[in-house]
């Protein structure tokens, strides 16, 4: 939702900017920054719980402090091609060449096939020039974008959104890196087969990935020309339980990007955000030695603590979510209240951005949302004074 025709900036924005920066600096702001990712079904629902207006965007409605925009990442930059589509569902062929089903009561798309499914398909498999200004300054359609947990076509240019947003809000980028675009270009099951099978072919395929991604990333920063105030780093390598596949091999073909990644936003005074679902546990304190500014998003259920994790860590790296999702959705206001202010000691000295533990389900109802935000609102000013809540860090 376009709410503004000048990138000029608020009082307002400039203390968002101010206490996002504070806080992943571990300097104590005015108060514990928060934001979060929703559902477009949670978007419904809150609006109807709350009776809002059909067009009302909880980004504004209460006045958050960061938002992250996606341009076009797509390996090959083309329209959907529809393969079927109805009032049900609709079946699309996306720019990593994927056939990808989204049935519109469903949370999440479906992924039925990819024509990349061979290690001798993926070794010959060519990019589209990250430089293509069509991934920045033109509409179209684009596979992150358009298909999600909804389903949308003709993305609007990035920058376009960028300007739109940047009045309002510190205004985030953000890249994929090479797990990511292994999972949407062969999936995830053949991405850990050929980890075993070819382990050095794959690699091979890795670092071309990785530089098309670090070149998408730095032709981003350079198309905002200084309208970006940090930057996301998406990259799945975990799942409930550990790593989906070794450190080792994480550490020899997917680290080094991560870090070249990290490095020229850090080269451009942006913050980084490392946004990788799971137990990271095994490979956490790589993310320290890379720079990373902050964690995102510390999946509770697969037992990740921010407030354990600030014990063990201080303030080696910040934090970024970890409030327990399925305790809000059970709507109880003594668990979500006992949930939230306890995380918040985690922001002690700062470093800590207050979200949930990955996004915003519909499971969760207007009402709830609306207490949790409050809650955080009300008790996370400094100095912090967490009353029954507060933990020894």
């Amino acid at each position: 939702m376009i709410q503004n025709k000048t990138t000029e900036r608020k009082k307002s924005t400039l203390e968002k900017l101010k206490r996002m920066n504070k806080a992943l600096h571990h300097q104590e702001p005015d108060r514990i920054p928060i934001s979060d990712f929703f559902w477009g079904s949670f978007i419904d629902r809150w609006r109807k719980d709350l009776g809002l207006q059909d067009d009302a965007d909880p980004y504004y409605y209460y006045d958050f402090d960061w938002i992250v925009t996606v341009p076009n990442m797509d390996p090959h930059i083309k329209p959907f091609e529809i393969l079927k589509e109805n009032d049900q569902e609709v079946i699309v062929k996306t720019g990593f060449e994927a056939v990808i089903r989204k049935k519109f009561d469903f949370p999440m798309p479906e992924f039925l096939s990819w024509d990349t499914d061979t290690i001798e398909k993926l070794e010959v498999f060519e990019f589209d020039n990250p430089y293509d200004k069509r991934r920045y300054f033109s509409a179209g359609d684009n596979q992150i974008a358009g298909v999600g947990d909804g389903f949308s076509r003709n993305s609007p240019p990035w920058i376009e959104t960028v300007k739109s947003l940047r009045p309002d809000f510190a205004v985030y980028g953000s890249i994929i890196e090479c797990s990511e675009c292994l999972t949407r270009l062969i999936g995830q099951g053949n991405t850990l087969l050929w980890i075993g099978m070819y382990p050095e072919q794959l690699g091979k395929v890795i670092n071309r990935i990785g530089q098309f991604y670090l070149d998408c990333a730095k032709a981003q920063i350079q198309a905002a020309n200084g309208l970006l105030d940090g930057f996301v780093i998406w990259g799945d390598v975990a799942y409930r339980n550990g790593m989906l596949f070794s450190p080792d091999y994480w550490r020899e073909y997917f680290k080094p990007w991560v870090k070249a990644i990290s490095d020229y936003c850090h080269e451009n005074d942006l913050n980084v955000i490392y946004h990788g679902c799971g137990k990271v546990n095994e490979i956490f304190n790589d993310f320290i030695e890379m720079g990373i500014d902050a964690y995102n998003p510390l999946e509770a259920k697969a037992d990740m603590d921010v407030v354990e994790l600030r014990k063990k860590f201080g303030h080696k790296i910040g934090f970024c979510g970890n409030s327990n999702i399925q305790i809000w959705e059970t709507g109880d206001k003594e668990l979500i209240r006992k949930e939230v202010l306890r995380k918040l000691n985690a922001a002690k000295g700062g470093g800590y951005i207050f979200q949930s533990d990955h996004s915003v389900s519909s499971g969760v109802s207007g009402q709830t949302y609306d207490y949790i935000v409050r809650l955080v609102k009300e008790n996370g000013h400094y100095p912090l004074d967490l009353g029954e809540f507060d933990v020894e860090i």
